[in-house]
């Protein structure tokens, strides 16, 4: 790390936050700025996730993750549970309804998606791959760090941040067995976008688990939101915002990024580079994109 300047002074503009001191500019935002983005979300994919839903309606009104196109099979009654080997009760589930696989095989015959399935397939101009790439391998170089700033710092941390834990308790994100399995995903999710740039390219496995990510939002919104309709009072909007809203989903990048970078990696006695940083943080701005 550099060592402090003897000759600086603070300024009007000077704030000092978890240990790090910093210049204020235009380019932050303040709680005036961040008020609308409590209230604004992805509607597009709202109106993605509809159309989808129109294709494929989900037998019943559960999260993309766990939905199905077909009926549980129905056990005899007169054979016990404990009769049936495992292998004989994986084939019995039923298949997981894939939002990302149904929007890939409609998109050639049907307009929103197409122009949706071209929307997140078009690659901005700012992104160079080869610094994408750089910012893979800045992951695995603090590999074990990453992973338990991410799980004890972004993750379970998050869980304390007051909209999270609205939007949580309402979808049994503090169950066991939920937490268990989200944090599980959170991981997978990371490693495929990380694991080879082919990964994070568009039709790579991290570009579709992203997107997959993102009509599970648009689901859980739609429910909460459905069920305050429902319930006056269920969920207070005005003093919350719309669930995860366009805030929420700007802490969440940050979470994966900024927050292992600044505070994370420090916090175990690990400091990047300068070029680490600008690569890692360019990696979440074209996932978050």
């Amino acid at each position: 790390m550099a060592w402090p300047n003897p000759f600086a002074r603070d300024t009007p503009n000077t704030k000092r936050a978890w240990g790090f001191k910093f210049e204020f500019s235009p380019e932050h935002l303040t709680p005036i700025t961040c008020e609308p983005l409590k209230h604004s979300y992805d509607e597009r994919g709202e109106a993605v996730l509809n159309r989808l839903n129109e294709i494929s309606p989900p037998l019943q009104k559960d999260l993309p993750r766990n939905s199905s196109r077909h009926p549980a099979s129905e056990k005899s009654p007169e054979i016990p549970d404990s009769t049936i080997r495992d292998d004989e009760k994986e084939a019995t589930k039923s298949p997981r309804r894939d939002l990302y696989a149904i929007l890939r095989d409609n998109a050639a015959t049907d307009p929103l998606l197409a122009d949706f399935w071209r929307e997140v397939n078009t690659v901005p101009d700012w992104v160079d791959w080869a610094q994408i790439e750089r910012g893979q391998d800045v992951f695995y170089r603090y590999g074990g760090a990453c992973l338990t700033g991410l799980a004890y710092q972004s993750l379970l941390g998050g869980m304390g941040a007051a909209r999270v834990v609205e939007t949580l308790a309402r979808t049994g994100g503090f169950s066991t067995k939920v937490a268990r399995g989200r944090l599980f995903e959170t991981t997978q999710h990371i490693l495929q976008c990380t694991k080879s740039l082919e990964s994070i390219q568009p039709g790579g496995d991290g570009f579709a688990s992203t997107l997959r990510v993102r009509l599970l939002h648009v689901a859980v919104r739609q429910r909460i939101l459905a069920l305050e309709k429902a319930r006056p009072g269920y969920y207070n909007v005005a003093e919350w915002g719309i669930p995860i809203n366009d805030l929420d989903s700007m802490a969440t990048i940050a979470t994966f990024s900024s927050t292992l970078i600044w505070l994370s990696l420090p916090r175990q006695g690990l400091f990047m580079r300068e070029q680490e940083k600008v690569d890692y943080i360019a990696l979440w701005r074209y996932i978050g994109h």
